[in-house]
């Protein structure tokens, strides 16, 4: 696959998280996290994107909602459970992206806010529709995902750099 291939990134938020008496880490999902990571996983499904990769938090909540997302697409990628993404900032998050070998054509990261939002408009220099309207509005909440698009290797994906935002999908917007 060629360095110049249309390349997406997709990023799904992790569902709705409960609060027990545990480590951030530890959160699983609350009932209505359990009830919009499938209805995510089907949005997804619809959007057509045949995932090459998925990487995912090491959290419970991403995990979990990771579980019940997948089963909804119609092939499971191969997926890598990565610590790097939980809490991760903006630049770690570009330096994990940015490791992705070029084989891959289609890249889904299962993270956390403010991360996943904070990319989203990193890489959102240009917008179809009213995605980025859209995403601007709602905040990017539990259980969402944008899909960004872009041209050239995963090792060019920066801050501003000239992607474009295609959807953003969220369940209760």
């Amino acid at each position: 696959m060629s360095v110049d291939t249309p390349r997406r990134i997709v990023l799904l938020r992790h569902a709705k998280a409960d609060w027990p008496q545990t480590s951030d880490h530890e959160r699983p999902l609350a009932e209505r996290g359990r009830q919009d990571a499938p209805v995510a996983g089907r949005k997804l499904a619809d959007s057509g994107i045949g995932f090459d990769l998925a990487l995912c938090s090491t959290a419970v909540r991403t995990r979990e909602t990771w579980k019940l997302a997948a089963p909804q697409l119609p092939e499971r990628p191969k997926t890598v459970y990565e610590e790097r993404l939980y809490e991760a900032s903006l630049g770690e998050l570009i330096a994990v992206v940015n490791e992705t070998p070029d084989t891959v054509a289609n890249l889904l990261l299962i993270g956390h806010n403010p991360g996943m939002h904070a990319l989203a408009d990193a890489l959102a220099g240009q917008s179809e529709g009213d995605a980025l309207a859209r995403m601007t509005r709602s905040g990017f909440p539990t259980a969402a995902f944008a899909v960004v698009t872009f041209d050239g290797s995963w090792k060019s994906v920066e801050h501003g750099m000239d992607a474009t935002l295609v959807d953003f999908w969220a369940p209760h917007a």
